[in-house]
């Protein structure tokens, strides 16, 4: 790729739940996370390709999701 040539820059973000906001509905946390990530990805000048949502859901379980 020459110098003149541009990179396309595509992101996609991901939001997962918090285990201290484990509200109804989308989350707190998820909304914060969502507001944080889309200014960034704006700033760096990325297209957002997708969004990518655990809500209801935290990482610090062990069970099994089905």
């Amino acid at each position: 790729m020459t110098s003149k040539q541009k990179w396309n820059k595509k992101a996609g973000i991901y939001l997962r739940l918090s285990k201290d906001d484990e509200r109804a509905g989308e989350s707190l946390s998820i909304e914060n996370q969502r507001r944080i990530l889309e200014k960034y990805v704006a700033e760096q000048g990325f297209e957002l390709i997708d969004c990518y949502i655990d809500d209801g859901y935290s990482g610090t379980s062990f069970d099994e999701v089905r």
